[in-house]
């Protein structure tokens, strides 16, 4: 089977459940959907601060995705599998994505708020079609909401908030009978946190509001029965208005006990004791925001990795970074703009080493990518400092919430590349090196390395080398300089200094020519 119509599986590791779905490209970034499968975990459930993750609820978590593991490999399927909120926030997420590998055999990616928000929009406009429209996006998760304001191919705004239906149950108490003020008292508190979702949405304004995830869907198959209305064959495209809403909140009250919600027509059992809390975040949402009636999209966050991860695929062997993650990259680097000219020219050294060494470093070509980023942002550091600003430069990408398109395991391999860039090499009592696993601890060694000569061939930021040219013959590798007249000495001098790294990474001698083998030798 050709490469890029393999199928493609995603798997949405959820607060309250985990989403597999496995599609078949079909072409120009579509998909068709060949398998579904949900399972209610609740693996953010016992912890109203959900700072840890319960042994037990790790255990489902790991036997569900041991199944779902199988069933893509029944399809023959590339996987790719992402972790919000209860992952995400839990002290002891490194024991869950260890399990994940070591026992499913599955790699998770831990994403940001912020890229949760931007694949939800990618899947989110594949369903209900608001591409041109001022749209705003609001995804009601188990442990978090996310709201999305975006226009064509632009992100206007986008928030992440602590604010679930689970975390909501279980701070109030909302999985039996509810008092007023109780209702009061959680009414309250998620009109406290929507005050920044207001002061970023009134600036903007939109022209549609589209909501997805399990607990919207079935809040609008609620509103529909309450009409007397068949269920849903096409779940996107439904409407919830005010009046709806409010009549599914009273329902739900009214109905006291999780057994007597049952009786609610339209809800899905399996929702019935945290429905409420995630319906009080819409109606406050609907109310803060004077949202009259929102759209419904049955794709949300699993079909936006799908989507992503075609796209990535489609594109794997040009090796650069494109459209969204490109620009976050160079907003980043825009916050020392006197670095950018020397950060480009430097990096674009380094991709050339990296392209002409495929064949000893045998890195996956998705890898020049993140070379590229840490390349452009391997000195932002200077924001904070020029002493060690090598450091400061990892925890400045560390923790920047504007890389939007890259994987927090992406976001951690392109701030160890920056910060080994100079200085001292990755080594073992290096806390956040050492806990990368061996591969990809020798992926940072390869990129660093090859970074630090791009770095050291603009040593003087005048562009003296204009290209290099690397060839490997019996164990030696040669880079020869080429420039057009600028004296490039000190470029050599600062290569031969900083080769250390590249030569143990690659277990090879490195030769830097400065005479070069082309028209243009470096004097």
């Amino acid at each position: 089977m050709e490469t890029g119509s393999a199928p493609l599986a995603a798997i949405d590791i959820g607060t309250n459940s985990f989403h597999l779905v496995i599609a078949r490209p079909t072409g120009n970034n579509r998909f068709e959907v060949i398998d579904r499968e949900k399972e209610v975990v609740r693996l953010g459930s016992g912890s109203g601060d959900m700072k840890r993750l319960a042994p037990d609820a790790i255990d489902r978590g790991i036997d569900v995705l041991g199944r779902f593991r199988r069933l893509v490999d029944s399809h023959g399927a590339e996987l790719h599998a992402v972790a919000t909120s209860a992952v995400r926030e839990a002290e002891n997420r490194e024991e869950f994505v260890r399990r994940a590998f070591d026992e499913a055999g599955i790699h998770v990616s831990v994403i940001s708020g912020a890229e949760e928000a931007r694949l939800i929009r990618l899947g989110v406009l594949q369903a209900v079609p608001a591409f041109e429209q001022r749209h705003l996006l609001v995804d009601i998760g188990g442990g978090s909401t996310e709201f999305i304001i975006g226009e064509g191919n632009e992100v206007l705004g986008a928030r992440s908030l602590k604010l679930g239906a689970i975390r909501l149950t279980e701070r109030f108490g909302l999985d039996g009978p509810v008092r007023s003020r109780t209702l009061d008292d959680c009414r309250n508190f998620i009109r406290s946190y929507l005050t920044q979702i207001l002061h970023m949405v009134q600036p903007l304004g939109f022209d549609v509001a589209i909501g997805s995830s399990g607990t919207i869907v079935n809040v609008a198959e609620m509103v529909r029965a309450a009409r007397g209305e068949p269920p849903m064959l096409q779940v996107s495209g439904a409407v919830i208005d005010t009046a709806g809403l409010h009549g599914v909140i009273d329902a739900l009250v009214d109905a006291g006990t999780i057994e007597r919600r049952l009786d609610v027509p339209g809800l899905d059992a399996k929702r019935a004791d945290i429905v409420l809390g995630g319906a009080l975040v819409l109606e406050q949402t609907f109310d803060e925001l004077d949202i009259d009636e929102m759209v419904v999209s049955e794709f949300a966050l699993r079909e936006g990795v799908l989507l992503d991860a075609l796209r990535r695929r489609d594109r794997t062997s040009l090796g650069h970074l494109r459209d969204l993650r490109y620009e976050s990259v160079t907003h980043l680097a825009a916050i020392t703009p006197t670095e950018l000219d020397h950060a480009e020219h430097a990096t674009e050294l380094a991709l050339e080493l990296f392209e002409q060494t495929k064949d000893l470093h045998g890195l996956d070509p998705s890898y020049e990518e993140l070379l590229e980023a840490a390349g452009l942002l391997a000195n932002v550091g200077l924001f904070v400092s020029h002493d060690r600003h090598h450091l400061h430069s990892y925890y400045v990408i560390r923790n920047s919430d504007v890389l939007t398109g890259f994987t927090d395991d992406e976001i951690e391999v392109i701030a160890q590349v920056a910060r080994y860039h100079r200085k001292s090499a990755p080594k073992s009592s290096h806390a956040e090196f050492a806990a990368l696993p061996d591969e990809t601890q020798r992926a940072v060694r390869v990129l660093a390395g090859i970074l630090r000569i791009g770095v050291a061939l603009d040593r003087t930021r005048t562009g003296a080398v204009s290209e290099l040219h690397a060839t490997e013959r019996k164990g030696v590798l040669t880079i020869a300089l080429c420039h057009d007249g600028t004296d490039a000495s000190l470029e050599a001098y600062t290569a031969e200094a900083r080769k250390g790294l590249l030569e143990d990474a690659l277990d090879v001698k490195v030769v830097i020519d400065a005479d070069g083998h082309t028209g243009n030798p470096a004097r």
